[in-house]
C-alpha cells in the first residue's frame, strides 16, 4: 500500500532531536517557519509545527498554527475504526488548550503509534493510549 507524501516524508526525518543548551537543531527551527509562530528554537513545543511542515513539504496545506489542536478543525474528521496509516491524530495532553499531533503509524486494541515530532524531544515513534484521542483527520 502506498503511504501519502507527507508521510514518506515524515519517515525520512526519524532521529531528527533537540540539542541540548543552548545551540538549536536547525532542522526543528525549519519545522517551525512553517507556522505563524516562527518560533526560533528547539525547545518550543514542535509537534504541530513538524506536521505542517511535512504536510508543506509534500504540496499540502496545513493549519500555519503551532498549536496541536489546530488540526480538530482541519481536513475531513475521520473514525478511528477508518484510521489509515498518514492520517493526522490529535491527542489531549497537559491543560484544556494544549494537544499533541502526530501521523497514524500503527494502531492495535487501545493503543495507536503515532510518527511524529517533539516525541521524546525528537521525530520518532511513540505508542499511546486511545483514551486520549480528540480526533483523526484526513485532508480533504
Amino acid at each position: 500500500m502506498k503511504h501519502p507524501a507527507w508521510f514518506d516524508i515524515a519517515l525520512g526525518e526519524i532521529g531528527e532531536a533537540e540539542v541540548r543548551g543552548i545551540k538549536h537543531n536547525e532542522r526543528i527551527v525549519e519545522y517551525h517557519q512553517s507556522t505563524s509562530l516562527k518560533a526560533s528554537d528547539d525547545e518550543t513545543p514542535w509537534c504541530a509545527s513538524f506536521v505542517n511542515w511535512c504536510l508543506g513539504a509534500a504540496g499540502r496545506h496545513g493549519t500555519n498554527s503551532a498549536s496541536a489542536r489546530s488540526f480538530l478543525n482541519w481536513g475531513n474528521a475521520i473514525a478511528l475504526g477508518k484510521i489509515q496509516i498518514g492520517d493526522i491524530v490529535v491527542l489531549e495532553r497537559g491543560r484544556p488548550w494544549q494537544g499533541h499531533v502526530g501521523f497514524a503509524y500503527a494502531w492495535s486494541g487501545d493503543h495507536i503509534q503515532l510518527l511524529g515530532g517533539n516525541q521524546g524531544d525528537a521525530v520518532s515513534l511513540e505508542w499511546y493510549p486511545v483514551g486520549r484521542l480528540l480526533g483523526i483527520r484526513r485532508p480533504e
